[in-house]
């Protein structure tokens, strides 16, 4: 089945999906064109893996719409396997089986496969080709199941968690590999924990909580604030009077403390906001230490949007 090539690499509309009397996803709206990599930020059990499954057509949605690549990933399954590469949790490769065996094998279902040799040296497996499955690190499973997803050259690829379990010099070489990807125009769609992973990587981000997309956009728009996105932040003693502090600053501006001595002005950062912070504190003998005037971070957007209490 020919679908446009103009058409996203993923489209969902009012997405449900139910498990008994709990709703995982509860009427996402996500759209993400082709040669995008798109980033799903979310607490556990926020609906991000159970979103995935249903665009890969490993589970069937309860109400709304999902195309992929133009297609309906679970009646036009069979066209879409061979464009669309999948990472998930897990692995999923046979306990016994031997690294580059595994590789081989999935590279045989592809019509134009990746050199199998080439894509172990890219991601450091060509030392462990002949080690079993089950005596891989965790980080050195996860590269294989990255490397499965690629081989077949997919238009499109799933990763779920794809770096979980790598040390830093291994996140940054799969990092430099998805951007190339994203340069030759394959679209990438990953779940992710890490921050820090979606703000490098990610041209759109969507974050989900409690079954909902509760904001989305670049990495720029969503931690813009007011305008020019400045911030003032500083330390002190925990618990100053920060209606007063916000009393002394210009209209429009509001100061919260988020951590424990940990303070943010909200609102449009001048030289005027700033001296009036440190004079405010001089007043009240508190010494403001780190002041630092930039834009917030995703990783506040994030806890600002789902909370900062522990989930399970």
């Amino acid at each position: 089945m020919s679908t446009p090539d103009d058409s996203p690499a993923v489209a969902i509309s009012g997405l449900v999906k139910r498990y008994g009397r709990t709703t995982a996803v509860d009427g996402v709206d996500l759209t993400m064109p082709r040669g995008q990599l798109l980033a799903m930020l979310g607490p556990n059990g926020a609906g991000k893996t159970t979103t995935v499954e249903v665009c890969e057509g490993f589970l069937r949605a309860d109400a709304g719409t999902v195309r992929v690549l133009g297609l309906d990933p679970v009646t036009d399954g069979a066209a879409l396997r061979p464009r669309v590469g999948v990472m998930p949790q897990g692995g999923g490769a046979y306990p016994t089986i031997r690294a580059g065996e595994m590789l081989r094998l999935v590279a045989s279902c592809a019509a134009n496969p990746l050199e199998v040799g080439w894509l172990l040296d890219v991601l450091g497996l060509q030392s462990v080709r002949r080690t079993p499955y089950k005596r891989l690190s965790g980080g050195q499973q996860q590269r294989l199941s990255l490397a499965c997803a690629l081989v077949g050259r997919p238009e499109l690829v799933f990763l779920d968690e794809p770096t979980a379990g790598m040390d830093p010099q291994t996140r940054r070489l799969v990092w430099a590999l998805l951007a190339a990807l994203r340069q030759d125009g394959v679209s990438v769609l990953l779940t992710t924990h890490l921050i820090e992973e979606a703000e490098a990587l990610a041209d759109h981000v969507a974050i989900v909580d409690r079954g909902r997309v509760v904001t989305q956009g670049s990495p720029h728009q969503l931690t813009s604030d007011n305008g020019d996105g400045k911030q003032l932040r500083f330390r002190a003693r925990a618990g100053l009077n920060t209606e007063l502090l916000s009393s002394a600053l210009p209209e429009g501006c509001e100061v919260a403390e988020f951590d424990p001595g940990s303070y943010r002005v909200h609102g449009r950062v001048d030289p005027q906001v700033v001296s009036t912070v440190t004079s405010w504190c001089a007043q009240q003998g508190v010494l403001a230490e780190e002041l630092r005037v930039g834009r917030r971070d995703l990783e506040e957007v994030f806890l600002e949007l789902t909370g900062r209490e522990l989930r399970s």
